[in-house]
């Protein structure tokens, strides 16, 4: 059996994408504006071995396997024609699929390339979110090189979700490259100072602050004294640079630290933009707790991150291709879960937002950025590591808009006694 024939088997005949692989065999729509090419035998063992998502991934960023076209598009039509009513291929045709491929290619192991970060791998730094563990799992991922996140996230160096209005939305601004992304990227940071209630003289905490994108912005646009603490060593050190060359080192500073080591007490705000993802679902208490703790009375905290869209999801998949390739020991929690850690640790609940459709607009601005300058980023980082960006932000897209995943910003209070210094009305409202 040719691959084209297993591939008719499980998908149907009229997958609209074109199918082709080293064996000479083709499948699918011809005219189709993607295409999927089976480039080695190789790739059938990671399919062989793995037959789901990792296997896929393992195949496309070791080379084995080539995408032609856009990611996201074949993603979606994958999403919507193949994996809609899931794989209906008869125990007959498994074991006719088997036979063809070969029994070798079951038991003949092969090695998932480098850019995957395997349980042996992490098992040996002690246990999941240890501060040690934590450190590696961000280093993994933030660490990859400067220059290669100056390419893909463009001049605001901000890896979180921006906030677009009408007119910055516009899906043929993401192929336009006029600022947009720029301009939403400030306001999401105006709508976490506006949240905040930002003023003057003020201490901010960021936590996990990235490159010190809230920092600097708190400090140049509100006069806020601003420290920002991250447990990447280049994120800290490209922030430090910046600072200087913005003249705002009187304002604001980043520390290449853990949060948990900023002592208690003495800050009027705190925003967490991007780190709850890290923390780990029985560890939301306690890392609530501390900051309610490094809060003065009246103090504000401002959450934001990813969650999934129910709270009785589990919170990772120890398998899947996020965990293995981008973000490793990830977590996500459902909205309330979140919520109810940050009641339930001395905050009071002020507001939540889901800015869902705005992270799928980032990663597509992110995602053209990446494609704009894929050369320069391949160079940068090496093929497999600029296919596995490719991959990973194409897919948010599209489980952003699925509802697979969400983004919540959710604004707690701790109070001076019962006073929640908050206007009738704030003014983000």
């Amino acid at each position: 059996m040719r691959l084209a024939e297993i591939f008719e088997r499980v998908v149907g005949p009229d997958a609209p994408i074109r199918f082709t692989a080293y064996d000479g065999s083709a499948s699918g729509d011809p005219g189709s504006d993607v295409h999927l090419h089976v480039r080695t035998p190789v790739a059938v063992n990671y399919l062989a071995q793995s037959p789901n998502a990792l296997g896929l991934t393992r195949a496309y960023v070791s080379g084995h396997l080539e995408v032609e076209g856009d990611m996201y598009t074949i993603l979606r039509r994958m999403s919507d024609f193949v994996f809609a009513e899931g794989f209906n291929v008869s125990a007959r045709d498994l074991a006719a699929i088997a036979r063809s491929v070969g029994w070798v290619k079951f038991v003949n192991r092969v090695a998932p390339p480098p850019q995957e970060v395997t349980r042996g791998r992490l098992a040996g730094l002690g246990w999941r979110h240890s501060k040690q563990r934590d450190a590696e799992a961000i280093h993994h991922h933030y660490d990859v090189s400067n220059a290669f996140y100056e390419l893909v996230l463009g001049p605001s160096m901000t890896y979180t979700c921006a906030v677009f209005d009408d007119a910055d939305g516009a899906l043929d601004r993401v192929e336009a490259d006029d600022g947009a992304l720029e301009s939403a990227q400030f306001r999401k940071y105006e709508l976490v100072a506006a949240k905040l209630g930002l003023e003057p003289g003020m201490r901010l905490l960021d936590v996990g602050c990235g490159w010190g994108g809230m920092v600097m912005h708190a400090a140049r646009e509100h006069k806020v004294k601003a420290l920002g603490v991250t447990l990447s060593k280049e994120q800290a050190e490209w922030a430090a640079k910046r600072i200087a060359q913005e003249g705002l080192s009187d304002l604001a500073e980043v520390r290449h630290m853990d949060y948990r080591d900023v002592p208690d007490g003495g800050f009027d705000r705190i925003s967490s933009i991007g780190l709850t993802e890290h923390i780990g679902a029985r560890n939301l208490p306690a890392y609530f707790s501390s900051l309610n703790d490094k809060l003065v009375p009246g103090g504000r905290l401002l959450n934001h991150c990813i969650t999934r869209p129910r709270n009785d999801l589990p919170p990772m998949d120890t398998d899947g291709v996020i965990n293995r390739y981008v973000f490793p020991d990830g977590e996500l929690e459902g909205p309330g879960q979140i919520q109810t850690a940050m009641n339930d640790a001395g905050f009071e609940i002020r507001h939540q937002e889901n800015l869902r459709e705005h992270y799928a607009l980032t990663l597509r601005h992110w995602g053209a950025n990446l494609e704009r300058n894929w050369d320069a980023a391949v160079a940068e980082v090496g093929e497999g590591t600029a296919r596995v960006w490719r991959l990973y932000m194409a897919g948010c897209v599209l489980g952003f808009e699925r509802n697979v995943v969400q983004l919540h910003q959710i604004l707690g209070v701790k109070l001076d006694g019962t006073d929640a210094r908050m206007p009738l009305r704030p003014r983000f409202q």
